[in-house]
């Protein structure tokens, strides 16, 4: 196969992974990232391109003789840059504006759910609200309260009190008005996420992930976009996978087919481990962030290969191997964090921290300012670690977060602790 360019879209940790992950592909030629950032300018050519102008996107891709487009937001994805792109001749790794709709609206896919009996929280969609306020007094709490729409893992508030519960509603839609809200059930049991690459019609399993949400220890505090992530989920067993593969990867594929709007990219299904087995809680149509981070340290395979594969529907050839150890990944955030925080502080002590054995550094929200690296974000850098257990990777992570000067910023010190605890009882 001849070396095929590839113009990676995005800036974050998420896409500093993919980067990292792409520049070790033997077939790969020039690598761009658009707009990228100071880590991503150490695996690739950044460039300066609106990404949201999807003629500058292509005609950049003819100029460089693009043979791959990797989107890693999905905001571009829900605005169709995909379908752009394809009219144009090119090909582009993730699904069209159609088929990001599982992700783009969360009403959208909680009908696709009870349409084909695919096991999800029971639920109510609430154009208003006034309408939002019945259906929890008819319901009581606890309850959960969505945004319809993107909101970068945000846009949910799990109620325990009406008055929380009304807070909600009254917050979603004061800053949304015409969005929307889906009201669901609440669900008891642990969260995992579950990903599987899909090209239409075949769907491959990748490996298991498990996120923190919450700002604080002991998964309190308010929803972010991730405070950090491990892979693999021990509460995930080979059954577990089995049937989310099966009674929910599987069913939606076939019914996006089915509708004439095909799902081709990666399926992010977050599940709620239930007593009666996996639920979806919802969809993303990328890959997660910071779970990105933890499964590209622990991927095997060449990952520019394995998307092509999905992009021209020849999956049925592919199985993906991966690394028995376990790899964790801690986000360090600005003090504010999910909050207003402050940019421009400095970040000292990469290049210490990156030199241990099996840690590897994402920057998720930096800038040069300079010669100096500064903080440019609310998550800035993803600390990532490979360990035989996740006890063990949880031990390197924190020790070369502990090597990185960095005043402003802050981090959870317990990602990982339900697999921590697993394995403690296990050796007990």
């Amino acid at each position: 196969m001849s070396e095929i360019n590839v113009l990676l879209i995005g800036s974050g940790g998420r896409e500093h992974a993919l980067a990292w992950k792409l520049a070790a592909s033997p077939i790969l030629g020039e690598l761009y990232a658009a707009p990228g950032n100071p880590g991503i300018g150490q695996e690739a050519q950044c460039v300066a391109l609106n990404i949201a102008d999807h003629e500058a996107v292509i005609a950049f891709c003819k100029e460089k003789s693009i043979g791959l487009v990797v989107i890693g937001p999905e905001a571009p994805l829900v605005r169709g840059l995909v379908d752009d792109l394809a009219q144009a001749g090119l090909k582009a790794f993730g699904p069209s504006k159609a088929a990001a709709q599982l992700e783009g609206s969360k009403g959208f896919t909680k009908d696709l759910c009870a349409r084909h009996r695919i096991p999800t929280a029971g639920y109510r969609r609430c154009a208003s609200k006034e309408e939002a306020h019945r259906y929890v007094s008819e319901k009581g709490v606890p309850i959960v309260i969505k945004a319809d729409g993107l909101a970068g893992g945000k846009g949910v508030a799990v109620a325990f009190s009406k008055e929380d519960a009304a807070r909600a509603i009254e917050g979603l839609f004061a800053s949304n008005p015409d969005g929307g809200a889906v009201i669901e059930e609440y669900l008891e049991g642990e969260e995992a996420s579950f990903f599987a690459l899909v090209d239409g019609t075949h769907a491959v399993p990748m490996a298991t992930a498990q996120d923190h949400k919450r700002v604080a220890e002991g998964d309190s505090g308010p929803n972010t976009g991730g405070m950090g992530a491990y892979s693999p989920a021990p509460v995930m067993s080979d059954e577990l996978c089995r049937r989310t593969m099966t009674d929910i990867v599987q069913p939606t594929i076939d019914a996006m087919r089915k509708a004439g709007t095909p799902f081709k990219g990666v399926l992010y299904a977050g599940l709620m481990i239930t007593r009666e087995g996996p639920k979806l809680i919802e969809f993303n149509v990328r890959f997660g962030d910071p779970e990105c981070q933890s499964l590209m340290v622990r991927l095997r395979d060449d990952l520019l290969t394995v998307l092509l594969a999905a992009v021209d529907g020849t999956l049925n050839r592919v199985s993906l191997r991966w690394e028995t150890n376990a790899a964790l990944t801690v986000v360090m955030a600005g003090k504010g964090y999910p909050g207003e925080v402050r940019k421009g502080s400095e970040i000292r002590g990469l290049d210490r921290a990156k030199a241990l054995p099996g840690v590897e550094i994402f920057h998720a929200g930096t800038a040069l300012k300079g010669e100096q690296l500064v903080a440019n974000g609310g998550r800035v850098l993803n600390v990532t670690a490979v360990g035989k257990t996740v006890t063990d990777a949880q031990s390197l992570a924190y020790r070369a977060v502990d090597m990185i000067d960095w005043t402003d910023g802050f981090c959870r010190r317990d990602i990982g602790w339900r697999a921590v605890e697993r394995e403690r009882a296990l050796k007990a």
